[in-house]
């Protein structure tokens, strides 16, 4: 063992004591950080127009601010973007995260100069928890990748702006610069396929013994890596890379063929950054969940994602959640973000530390006849009856047929690009519908009803969605696929590239 493991032991102990502290006392760290934001954003122009002043509670606080999404927020924003000071934080932000929304086009997300370090600790405490449980501390001392946005920034109005991982590259701990991967040279290229190959080039024969970075990316880079290298496993490639890191989307649909490539089951951790805010990180790898960011700077509200569409939807905070509930994560933090609708739902698994499992986005979902399937079920039943039947999923989108032109009943259509085909496609695509009805009790009455019929799967080419994220403009990067949608947009796109 080599003295950056060693001592990354040392300073995981002391990590974990901090930690326990916090999973302890999480109520209480979220009412400390709730007055001290009131506290310290009262004299901005947001903290005036929605009187700060007066705010003394919880329930104070829900009179005067109510829950935006970031169009609703977005008159704020924009004078921030536009150089404004002391508009929604005090001061000008330290930088602004430039991010695709599903609605509202390009965002930009401001990050303080107080937030800017939570992103780095939260990341960094990820890989202490797990040296600290595992004892396995090896990775520190070989190299490390990180499958990111470029980090070149741009300017507006004085502010630095740029992708979140580009931004994040900044600051990474001088002790890890000597241990990272790909070169700044190689990060900085645009064009997300130029860049793959460069990093394969560049990393082939390097000792890599951590990877990060949103799985189907990951994905690219190992095919690429096993094609220049006669077909080899990754294992064979870097015999010393032991732990993957991820997040961004749910790892489950993409296991078995990461796993496939590398050659065997590897450790992995699941974080869950946002440009918002780094929200929570797994801490285990016995247990279920991820460990929510209490102390981060971040105070969170929770909307019953059933009631979000409400005119007058519960809203409550930490010490009210309750457990298995699907809730919409609501964010307030040391950036200057109130009452903001993140987008993402989450469940909690544990109270006793506070722990989330993320269950789906609060407008990705299909609800085309009442049914209101979430993300979650969709990607169980899919990736259920596939490790049931030896059947390889590479990626999937779900959307509703509304009006068939056979005069048939409408249905779910399941666009799956398949590794591995099933070898009965209507059976298969039956279980799935069985297995669907089973996690979903409205989508099970609509089908007993006679008002849907069965799903249908349309199998779809090779390479179909990496066709299709390149056509959009979003290969690579921190781009996903939307799992659901409730309108037709991307199915009609994909009508193309069905067997």
């Amino acid at each position: 063992m080599g003295f950056k493991a060693a001592l990354s032991k040392v300073f995981a102990w002391y990590v974990n004591r901090h930690l326990n502290t916090v999973r302890q006392n999480a109520v209480a760290l979220q009412q400390k950080t709730f007055s001290n934001l009131i506290h310290d954003a009262k004299n901005t122009a947001f903290g005036t127009d929605h009187h700060f002043d007066k705010i003394n509670s919880y329930e104070d606080f829900k009179k005067h601010v109510p829950v935006r999404d970031y169009e609703e927020l977005r008159p704020y924003i924009e004078r921030v973007v536009n150089g404004e000071a002391d508009v929604m934080w005090p001061g000008k932000p330290a930088y602004l995260a430039k991010t695709s929304g599903t609605t509202s086009g390009v965002k930009y997300i401001p990050i303080s100069k107080e937030s800017m370090p939570e992103h780095i600790k939260a990341a960094r405490n990820a890989l202490l928890s797990y040296i600290h449980e595992t004892g396995k501390a090896d990775f520190v001392d070989g190299k490390m990748i990180f499958l990111q946005g470029s980090p070149v920034l741009a300017e507006k109005h004085g502010v630095q702006t740029g992708r979140l991982s580009g931004i994040v590259a900044h600051h990474v701990p001088g002790y890890l610069q000597k241990n990272r991967l790909p070169s700044y040279q190689t990060n900085c290229i645009d064009d997300w396929e130029e860049k793959v190959d460069a990093i394969v080039k560049e990393t082939a024969t390097q000792d890599l013994r951590l990877i990060s970075g949103i799985p189907p990316w990951c994905q690219m880079y190992f095919d690429r890596l096993s094609v220049v290298s006669g077909g080899k496993k990754i294992k064979d490639i870097f015999p010393n890379f032991k732990l993957y890191v991820h997040g961004g989307v749910n790892y489950e649909p993409y296991r078995a063929r990461m796993e496939e490539s590398i050659g065997f089951k590897i450790d992995s951790i699941e974080t869950y950054p946002a440009s918002e805010g780094f929200i929570a990180f797994q801490d285990s790898q016995k247990e279920k969940g991820l460990l929510l960011m209490v102390d981060a700077g971040i105070f969170y509200e929770f909307i019953p994602s059933d009631e979000y569409f409400n005119d007058n939807p519960t809203r409550i905070n930490l010490k009210d959640v309750e457990l298995g509930k699907n809730y919409a994560l609501i964010m307030n933090t040391n950036a200057g973000l109130w009452g903001y609708s993140l987008g993402d739902t989450v469940k909690f698994v544990s109270k006793n530390p506070y722990k989330i499992v993320v269950s789906g986005r609060i407008k990705h979902y299909i609800s085309a006849f009442g049914e209101h399937v979430i993300g979650e079920e969709v990607e169980q039943a899919l990736m259920g009856v596939a490790a049931e039947e030896g059947v390889e999923v590479i990626e999937f989108t779900v959307a509703p047929q509304v009006a068939p032109t056979t005069g048939e009943l409408p249905y779910h259509e399941w666009f799956v690009e398949f590794g591995k085909e099933p070898k009965d496609p209507a059976a298969f695509a039956l279980k799935v519908d069985k297995a669907l009805q089973q996690k979903n009790i409205y989508y099970f009455d609509l089908i007993e009803g006679n008002i849907l019929q069965p799903l249908i799967v349309r199998s779809l080419k090779k390479d179909t969605f990496i066709n299709y994220m390149r056509s959009q403009g979003k290969l690579g990067g921190q781009n996903k696929v939307p799992r659901l949608s409730n309108d037709r947009k991307i199915a009609d796109e994909l009508k193309e590239f069905i067997v």
